[in-house]
């Protein structure tokens, strides 16, 4: 029997008064996948990672993570459950370091538990060793070694989405949302984050969903691929699949003729 799917997403459906965001949206999510969500601007993309994080509650459907129902749950405990994201609007503590910003991100993820450690000074010491450990693990991994004494405000762009990429990965995910990961990067900084998020994938075996503006990304690094539309899905299919579909090109991709000048 085939493993049952991570994240297995059926029916969702979002309004805003009289507006539909996102209608019937379905999709299934095995372990170690990395799939990419594109779509024009406005065609519910942010809508599906906010349901999916919690953020916002649906209007109709369900989502089950590991089989385990979290359609009404809020982010922390989605978070607990082993759901990670980043945003499209950084969301880092300016005045922290790289690597402080990666040390509060444990903090964040380990509560209560870590904080009871202090009265067992061996416990808290080992928490700390470790918590040292994963940070320089995080900081070489996502190639912060040099600026991890910056602070967060000092650093460019593209060094700041790998730092938030870093902070989420110190929740120990099971599933990264990956919410514009390339947005704002030069051609170089993109490069290096294709790279990253590759290593990631291999060496955590990590279940990642992405969704991204810049198809080069996408049709780098995504096995599969969803399209939607108008909170509509348009089809689920492979990179190759995807550039050929006509619905794609029109909606997305822009006319036949433009195809050599797509971002891929």
């Amino acid at each position: 029997m085939p493993a049952p799917a991570l994240l297995h997403v059926e029916g969702l459906t979002k309004h805003f008064g009289g507006v539909s965001a996102l209608v019937d949206y379905s999709i299934d999510i095995k372990p170690g996948e990395l799939i990419g969500l594109i779509g024009p601007n406005g065609a519910g993309k942010t809508t599906v990672f906010n349901l999916l994080s919690g953020v916002l509650k649906p209007s109709s459907g369900r989502i089950l993570f590991n089989e385990y129902d979290i359609t009404h749950l809020r982010p922390d405990q989605n978070a607990a459950l082993g759901i990670a994201r980043t945003f499209q609007n950084i969301r880092l503590f300016n005045d922290l370091s790289v690597a402080e910003n990666i040390k509060v991100a444990f903090h964040m993820h380990l509560g209560a538990g870590f904080w009871k450690t202090l009265f067992s000074t061996p416990g808290f010491r080992r928490s700390e060793k470790v918590m040292e450990q994963k940070v320089e693990e995080f900081l070489k991994l996502l190639d912060l070694r040099n600026v991890k004494n910056e602070l967060a405000r000092n650093l460019p762009y593209g060094v700041q989405r790998r730092v938030e990429i870093a902070r989420a990965m110190a929740a120990a995910p099971r599933l990264l949302l990956l919410d514009e990961p390339a947005a704002g990067m030069n051609a170089n900084e993109t490069q290096e984050l294709i790279q990253i998020i590759q290593d990631i994938h291999r060496r955590y075996d990590l279940t990642i969903f992405l969704v991204e503006h810049d198809m080069k990304v996408v049709m780098a690094i995504c096995r599969r691929i969803q399209v939607i539309d108008r909170g509509r899905t348009l089809i689920v299919g492979t990179p190759q699949e995807i550039r050929s579909h006509p619905e794609v090109i029109n909606a997305y991709l822009g006319k036949p003729k433009g195809m050599h000048h797509a971002a891929y």
